[in-house]
């Protein structure tokens, strides 16, 4: 790979777009899951969510721990992260015309959780979706509604939750906000969501949180517009929209839907006519209008695709693994103008992490030192050499998980060393475990480790999510060949995405998957660290420490940055000995990009944005 100059090379010519007013972006490799802000809940999701919708706030372009106004002008917050009070811009309308109030915002942030999907459930949990309340009634009630119902219809909505359901799918699909009923629901004060006044709106949180404005700006706190719901199939509890769904609506972003081909192997965005920001100053730089006319996104294309439409300039946006970057730009049609790095745009790590889930619940990895042995049989450096090297240069880091070094704050705060490749060391708790669980294993030189007189460990299984890419298979396959070096036999196995979700309790999940997990919003703690170290989700491990359950039932909603930074470092402490997952390589995100593309503005939590990008035709 060192054949691809990476140098700025003296151009002879100046290369220009096939059609100034179009921008073709054919990096997405898999389609959209659904369009509906409020189900959707994949990473491709975000070139259109982020290109139509707009939520009261939005992230200050790559800096993803600020926000900027967006459909709010501006808000205050309380003194105890409670109460965040909005007040709604003037002029802010659908890309069909129609006008948003702060009765619009409270139809929407009430659908988000009422739908009952992912992306809602997901993000409002504990924050305004009481845990307790949505497990005896199976509906994400914003808390304080059935009350608010109550009071304003008189209908007993606190007590009989099927009667608060269907007063509600009433309210929000028969939307009407002059309605006084209607009215007296959303101003009443004690519950999740108020209007305060036509353009004053207000949440307000069950627990303290400092990260609120971090978590709405991203598509689940989008603004929809209730006529166009209404019409389109309403709401109803626990229910998508099927028609949203595939379709998408209105939204007050810079661009709106023009045209969905089958399966969503092609979306058409266009300018969005009624744009607030439209001929105003001193917008934020991510809420500019658009300069290019006419954005397609092409979802799903082959590899070769992808190489053959960047390399002929008939697509400005492309992607392929690292293992492809050379194949990309020999493939090049320009190289002899322009370097590699002025096609490639390395944007950095993710604040993700990437792991080797072990079930601590399910014999044989919910022994401590098998797990210590399994962490010090990988070799971390050959995963990385052989995977992330590309002329030179390092494409991904190693770091010590939970919570990944994009979040310096509460990283590693007792710097920890990271786990590394020691055959004797994994040997040597190999060897414990085997005494522990009555089990022996036998290693390539005839060594036997653990209870020579228990019974030999059978073949062990790793898990991964169907299909299986090369670049994974590879990764995987060091794994097995260093687990092999202190005698564990393993064999891979894949699984659909419907199979993993079936995950529900440790007896069905396998003792070792694959996986990674990427925050919904940038919150090291309630996003990252809680997930990956209790059972509140079903990420495998099913670590459960009675010392971390307690300090991760207030570490999330602590407000002073000191005490939260102590309990930090204790949590790390414990899950360092503990020993629940084998972190694995963060590569950074790249895209390829023509070099006339100007503006590329890249945030992790809300992917690229459209409307600041310009072609700078001119030299």
């Amino acid at each position: 790979m060192s054949s691809i100059s990476t140098t700025t090379l003296s151009k002879t010519f100046q290369l220009k777009p096939a059609n100034s007013s179009v921008l073709v972006d054919d990096s997405q490799t898999s389609p959209p899951d659904s369009l509906d802000p409020d189900t959707g809940f994949f990473t491709q999701d975000a070139p259109v969510f982020t290109s139509v919708f707009q939520q009261l706030v939005a992230y200050n372009g790559s800096n993803f721990n600020e926000v900027v106004p967006a459909v709010a002008q501006n808000w205050s917050i309380s003194p105890n992260y409670e109460n965040y009070t909005f007040t709604i811009r003037p002029g802010v309308r659908f890309s069909n015309g129609d006008n948003v109030t702060a009765a619009t915002v409270w139809f929407s942030f009430v659908r988000a959780a009422y739908l009952g999907q992912a992306a809602g459930l997901s993000n409002y949990i504990e924050l305004t979706i009481n845990v307790t309340e949505y497990t005896n009634t199976g509906y994400a009630f914003p808390w304080g509604i059935r009350r608010a119902i109550q009071v304003a219809t008189g209908l007993p909505a606190v007590t009989n939750s099927t009667v608060a359901a269907e007063a509600l799918n009433n309210i929000l699909s028969n939307f009407n906000p002059d309605n006084k009923t209607i009215q007296e629901v959303m101003s009443y004060p004690d519950q999740a969501y108020v209007v305060l006044g036509n353009m004053v709106f207000r949440t307000n949180l069950l627990e303290p949180y400092r990260f609120w404005l971090l978590d709405i700006a991203a598509w689940w706190g989008a603004v929809l517009d209730p006529s166009y719901i209404d019409s389109h199939g309403g709401v109803q509890g626990n229910t998508p929209d099927s028609y949203v769904n595939v379709n998408g609506a209105p939204g007050t972003g810079p661009y709106e839907i023009r045209s969905i081909s089958p399966a969503f192997s092609t979306i058409v965005l266009t300018p969005n006519p009624y744009y607030w920001a439209i001929g105003k100053s001193n917008v934020p730089y991510v809420d500019k209008p658009p300069s290019i006319p006419y954005i397609v996104i092409n979802f799903g294309l082959s590899h070769n695709e992808r190489v053959e439409t960047f390399a002929a300039n008939e697509a400005q946006i492309s992607y392929v693994s690292i293992p492809s970057f050379e194949q990309m730009y020999q493939a090049y049609d320009y190289k002899q103008y322009y370097g590699f790095n002025q096609i490639f745009k390395n944007l950095g790590y993710q604040p993700a992490v990437f792991f080797l889930a072990m079930n601590t619940q399910k014999f044989p990895t919910s022994i401590d030192d098998f797990r210590l042995a399994v962490v010090h049989a990988i070799n971390y450096t050959e995963i990385l050499d052989t995977l992330y090297g590309f002329n030179g240069t390092l494409l991904a880091q190693m770091y010590l998980g939970p919570i990944s070094p994009q979040f310096p704050e509460f990283y590693n705060p007792g710097n920890l060393p990271l786990y590394t490749y020691n055959i004797s060391l994994a040997e040597h708790y190999m060897n414990e475990s085997g005494w522990q669980g009555g089990f022996y294993v036998l290693t390539p030189n005839g060594t036997i480790l653990g209870n020579p007189k228990g019974y030999q460990l059978p073949p062990q299984v790793i898990t991964y999510i169907s299909p299986i890419t090369p670049f994974e298979s590879t990764e995987l396959t060091i794994i097995q060949n260093g687990l092999s070096q202190i005698g564990l036999s393993v064999t891979l196995q894949g699984v659909t995405p419907a199979v993993r979700r079936s995950w529900t309790t440790p007896a069905e999940t396998p003792n070792f998957v694959d996986l990674g997990w990427f925050p919904d919003w940038p919150d090291p703690i309630f996003q990252q660290m809680l997930p990956v170290v209790t059972t509140t989700s079903d990420l495998t491990a099913w670590m459960n420490v009675s010392k971390v359950n307690q300090i991760m039932q207030v570490l999330p909603f602590l407000s002073n940055l000191t005490e939260m930074i102590q309990f930090d470092k204790e949590v790390y402490n414990i899950t360092y000995w503990y020993a629940p997952d084998a972190w694995l390589p963060n590569p950074v995100t790249y895209y390829f990009v023509q070099p006339y593309v100007e503006g590329f503005v890249y945030n992790e939590f809300a992917g690229y944005y459209y409307n600041t990008m310009y072609y700078n035709i001119t030299g």
